[in-house]
């Protein structure tokens, strides 16, 4: 009998991301220790949440058994699949993370949806020194009129699509502890990158 989810009021949403024009492939199925990034992910979400779903299109995604669910509206971005999401999701809590990062961990995870449950905000999102990262982060279903109007105002930039939300942050202080390498926000962006991830998990 499976294992109840640690946060069992919280659902996880993969962003699958655009065209990966720098990458040059789908970083979703870029393979890293033999898993797909789409389905390493998912392997890191599920005993943490109720429910993991993918946010992009159907036909590429359904095949590894995922709900997948296309972006109401194409061409809006992060703060389209947000809010793609938020509109789709039943749970109070929403942990949102892209399918590019392979250095989260679940120890950081816990830390993020324990702080994410007992918050008054409306959104909490760690702060790098890039500034906020806000597709490793967890929205309440709440932000999803705030979101939708800031797309039909034009505005499509995830932090400013957040303005009229009340964000909590996690600072590099608070969340370093779980960041040794200084890697945890790192994405894979360019062919570089995903070398650079494929080597460390090589040598673990």
């Amino acid at each position: 009998m499976p294992l109840a989810p640690k946060f069992a009021s919280v659902a996880a949403f993969i962003l699958t991301g655009g065209a990966s024009s720098r990458m040059g492939n789908d970083k979703a199925l870029l393979e890293i220790a033999g898993l797909p990034m789409l389905v390493r992910t998912a392997h890191l979400l599920e005993p943490l949440v109720a429910s993991v779903a993918v946010i992009g299109p159907p036909e590429q995604y359904s095949r590894f058994g995922l709900p997948v669910f296309p972006d109401d509206v194409l061409g809006l971005g992060p703060l389209g699949g947000i809010v793609t999401a938020l509109r789709r999701t039943s749970a109070p809590w929403n942990l949102v993370v892209a399918c590019d990062l392979p250095y989260l961990t679940s120890a950081w995870l816990e830390y993020l949806l324990t702080r994410a449950r007992s918050s008054a905000a409306d959104a909490v999102l760690p702060e790098s020194a890039r500034g906020l990262e806000p597709l490793c982060a967890v929205y309440h279903r709440r932000c999803a009129e705030p979101i939708a109007a800031a797309l039909a105002r034009g505005i499509y930039k995830v932090t400013d699509g957040l303005a009229a939300c009340t964000v909590e942050k996690v600072t590099p202080a608070q969340w370093k502890p779980f960041d040794s390498d200084g890697c945890l926000f790192k994405n894979m962006n360019a062919p570089e990158d995903y070398a650079e991830a494929r080597a460390r998990f090589a040598r673990e």
